[in-house]
């Protein structure tokens, strides 16, 4: 990588860099619910660090919309004005509700797909810009001041005076990026292939209650194996990894137009109430105004 240096013009160290010009490429299938169609959509990103820090990119996505797998040579921060997006990458599964974002270190093969029309604004960010940027992959709480700043990065000129306010909202959004909260968005993937098919398993049938015996049994393995080996691959239990599956699954649907009631049977909770609660311990809110647009 070219190494760029922390000063106001962004300049590389060395003359005529090929690295300091980042291709991202991405290729997006528009799929229709259940089949995939022909048209395809290709976006090809072309940038420069040399003079400022970050890139803004502002694209939005119809329902059912995807970017096969690609990776960029720059961090990336995207950010979800509206809908939902699932997030692959090799380590784990994200899901990204709206007025949130996900991180991506730089060099993370990532493949996204879209629920409901999703307007996604995007910072590309140059890998060496600060030397305490997120190390891993991460569903973050974008502020209010960090969404007003992505926004207003848009209109922002590439090259910029000194200690000038353009200069000033790119070290701000820099600043704001350190402090972001971490969200339990993500499912981390074990390691070991046993474990990966159980948790594709769970994926494929989030309605089931997947307690930790029936879990072991479809390991062929103990509870207590089961659990020791699942909590050191994940970091989670598999209780834990189950429940946020289940609620990640339940974001896609309730973004689909679904009704609470239908969300909560569908997904094995045994009433309405039951996973109101749920909803509203881990999000702050009931899950019939997580998606109503604010007043």
């Amino acid at each position: 990588m070219c190494a760029s240096t922390a000063t106001t013009n962004w300049r590389c160290r060395k003359k005529n860099c090929r690295n300091c010009t980042s291709s991202a490429s991405a290729t997006a299938r528009r799929l229709s619910p259940g089949r995939s169609s022909d048209a395809a959509m290709t976006t090809t990103l072309s940038f420069s660090f040399q003079h400022r820090p970050l890139v803004p990119f502002a694209h939005d996505y119809a329902h059912g919309d995807q970017e096969d797998w690609h990776q960029h040579d720059c961090a990336q921060l995207l950010h979800i004005l509206s809908g939902v997006v699932r997030v692959a990458t090799p380590v784990g599964y994200w899901v990204v509700p709206p007025g949130r974002g996900v991180w991506l270190p730089a060099g993370t093969p990532h493949a996204l797909r879209m629920t409901g029309n999703v307007a996604a604004r995007t910072l590309f960010i140059d890998p060496l810009a600060r030397a305490d940027l997120p190390a891993g992959c991460q569903i973050v709480q974008i502020t209010p001041l960090l969404r007003e700043l992505i926004v207003s990065s848009l209109a922002l000129a590439e090259r910029y005076a000194p200690a000038s306010r353009d200069e000033r909202i790119y070290e701000l959004i820099l600043d704001e990026i350190r402090g972001m909260a971490i969200l339990p968005f993500g499912l981390p993937e074990p390691q070991s292939e046993t474990l990966r098919r159980l948790c594709q398993q769970v994926r494929e049938a989030p309605g089931e209650a997947w307690s930790s015996g029936q879990a072991a049994k479809a390991c062929s393995m103990s509870e207590r194996t089961l659990n020791r080996h699942f909590q050191q691959q994940t970091s989670l239990t598999w209780s834990e990894w189950v429940r946020r599956a289940k609620l990640m699954e339940a974001l896609v649907r309730l973004a689909q137009g679904y009704s609470v009631l239908r969300v909560a049977l569908e997904l094995g909770y045994g009433s309405h109430s039951a996973f109101s609660a749920m909803f509203r311990r881990v999000m702050g809110v009931a899950p019939s105004d997580y998606f109503r647009p604010p007043a």
